[in-house]
């Protein structure tokens, strides 16, 4: 069965900056819980500017993805913006009608 790519954009909280300083470690704990739920991370990255993370996210499809995202965006330590990415070799092929 294909994977799909999504884009994971993450902006902690007032509440998610206080547990990652106390916990650094709480990063790659949440990691292994999506993992539990379908979904893998790729890779993450720390990034300046409007979010914290981005994260690049491998799910079956958009339903588990969508219950990773609502799990994880329904502690209240995070805000979340999911984006399904398309790889531009099929993006292209498309583009052409093929």
């Amino acid at each position: 069965m294909a994977k799909n790519i999504y884009i994971m954009l993450s902006t902690l909280t007032d509440e998610g900056r206080k547990t990652v300083k106390m916990r650094p470690e709480r990063i790659k704990e949440v990691n292994k819980e999506l993992e539990k739920s379908g979904v893998k991370v790729l890779a993450q990255y720390a990034v300046l500017g409007p979010y914290d993370f981005v994260n690049i996210i491998e799910a079956p499809d958009n339903k588990t993805i969508s219950r990773g995202s609502i799990d994880l965006g329904s502690r209240g330590t995070v805000q979340l913006m999911t984006l399904p990415a398309i790889p531009i070799d099929d993006f292209t092929k498309k583009l052409k009608g093929k």
